[in-house]
């Protein structure tokens, strides 16, 4: 009886410790899954430079600040399709050149101004200043002919040109709305309708966004804590993911790891898609690259096959000229140069170019550039192109190769139908053809649905025919995610990532 009594009291002391130390174990999960509930951390691959995306070009600014906290007059939806936003309705004339908007009534800025009439015409009227650099100014905003603000709550456009997708223009980053007491401030500290705040931002480190009670809709807003962190490295991505330091990678640039996750319980992997072009820019300005024939030799040079097995594990379309599959009157033109390497030598040689070309081949911080660099000079070493490579910052990237310095890079331009680029002889590639301005103008100028499908077609057609840039890959969007977090975007047709119907399950 001693002995029994001996081992049931040892056996309950050995139990006790065993609850105790689960329930020390348990503790800091389940605070950890409870802060889930109502946080959620992000990776993002670059660093935004600003917070103005109004006046500033990387894309990384609307990951962060588009739909979270600023908005514009319409949303473009994770399917592409167009819905109402800071603008509860808006009629079109017949001619096409004219939008009245009728603006959401009881809207604040999250520094309590309202939001009316004036602010859009502030907004707008800095984006067509001539001392704007907002990178839908020749594109968009110069085309805005007149503004008027019958009341506070309606504001009419008119444009010289009609413009078939103005309703979507009006949904990218470059057409939200700041009010003008806070605009001046925006690339650090921007206000707008949205449903956070700007918290904190970490140089080097993270973004955190909270929730804004006084949003128009703040129960609807599930997360009250957003973080961003910056990590460009792909395997620190899989890391980040694997030790719960993030709660998912919205745009995973690790394809080689993708069976990980897929067969990881902890984890969704879904695949959508983007209105990405990624190519290999050359600067026309520069000799040789102003003659065509060399561009030309360039483009047979590059085998884009190897190029996206070796760099996307096969998860991209190659293109061939600067549009995306999924824009509508997309054509197919990846054959327009086939790999010949033959035919690159030849074309370098009429040209009276002396080999070995000796250029400077400049890579930012994303994997698909740096590994994919290292890819395009092997291959351009096949020819006679000798590519020494300078990996960059993106700051020194967005300061300098998009000031027009540079001979070669690699960029994925994810900006949505941003064709008219080419018809700005001072974007950074330095494209100059008055064919192209004139073919643009007729198209922005035209009515017709079928007259512009031909035209369209037929500017994609002269970009590839004048082998502006090599056009690469447009990838596929691949986000990983952990399981119980809901409301992420599987799509990217436009760079963002909307906050506001994501919740934990």
């Amino acid at each position: 009886m001693k002995n029994v009594t001996s081992l049931t009291r040892r056996t309950l002391a050995l139990s006790s410790a065993a609850v105790l130390v689960a329930s020390l174990v348990a503790a800091p999960l389940q605070a950890q899954a409870q802060s889930r509930k109502t946080s959620v951390t992000l990776g993002m691959i670059l660093e935004p430079t600003s917070l103005d995306p109004t006046m500033a070009p990387a894309a990384a600014i609307g990951e962060v600040v588009h739909y979270n906290i600023l908005e514009g007059l319409t949303k473009i939806n994770v399917d592409g399709s167009i819905s109402p936003l800071l603008a509860e309705s808006w009629k079109m004339d017949a001619d096409g050149k004219a939008y009245t908007f009728k603006l959401r009534k009881g809207v604040k800025f999250s520094d309590g101004s309202p939001f009316d009439s004036a602010a859009v015409k502030f907004s707008f009227e800095r984006a067509k200043d001539a001392k704007s650099t907002n990178k839908a100014k020749g594109a968009v905003f110069n085309n805005i002919t007149h503004i008027s603000t019958p009341d506070a709550h309606t504001v009419v456009l008119v444009l010289t040109n009609p413009d078939g997708n103005f309703l979507f223009r009006m949904g990218e980053n470059t057409a939200v709305i700041l009010h003008p007491d806070s605009a001046a401030n925006a690339a650090t500290k921007p206000v707008g309708t949205g449903p956070y705040k700007l918290d904190n931002w970490a140089k080097g480190s993270a973004i955190t966004l909270s929730k804004w009670d006084g949003f128009r809709d703040a129960n609807a807003i599930k997360v009250k804590k957003v973080t961003f962190r910056f990590i460009n490295d792909s395997a620190a991505q899989v890391a980040a993911l694997l030790a719960g330091d993030i709660d998912g990678m919205p745009r995973f640039q690790s394809p080689q790891s993708l069976q990980q996750f897929q067969k990881d319980k902890r984890f969704m992997v879904e695949m959508g898609s983007t209105a990405g072009k990624g190519i290999m820019t050359i600067n026309n300005r520069k000799k040789p690259f102003d003659d065509v024939r060399v561009r030309r030799a360039l483009s047979h040079a590059v085998d884009k096959k190897t190029f996206i097995d070796g760099v996307f594990e096969g998860l991209a379309k190659p293109i061939g000229s600067h549009m995306a599959p999924t824009d509508a009157g997309y054509v197919e033109l990846s054959n327009t140069y086939a790999y010949d390497p033959e035919k690159a030598k030849a074309l370098l040689k009429e040209a009276g170019v002396q080999t070995p070309l000796n250029v400077t081949l400049t890579l930012p911080p994303p994997p698909y550039a740096r590994k994919g660099g290292e890819i395009l000079a092997a291959q351009l070493a096949k020819v006679g192109i000798v590519a020494k490579i300078e990996n960059v910052e993106w700051a020194q990237w967005l300061g300098g190769t998009f000031k027009g310095n540079f001979d070669l890079t690699v960029i994925n331009h994810v900006e949505p139908l941003d064709y008219m680029a080419y018809a700005n002889p001072q974007y950074y590639w330095g494209y100059d053809s008055k064919a192209f301005r004139d073919l643009a103008a007729k198209h922005a100028a035209t009515t017709g649905a079928k007259e512009r499908t031909q035209l369209f077609g037929d500017m994609q057609r002269m970009i590839a025919k004048d082998a502006v840039n090599v056009f690469l890959f447009n990838a596929t969007n691949t986000a990983v995610y952990r399981k119980g977090l809901k409301g992420l975007w599987s799509s990217s047709p436009i760079f963002a990532n909307d906050m506001s119907a994501v919740s934990w399950q």
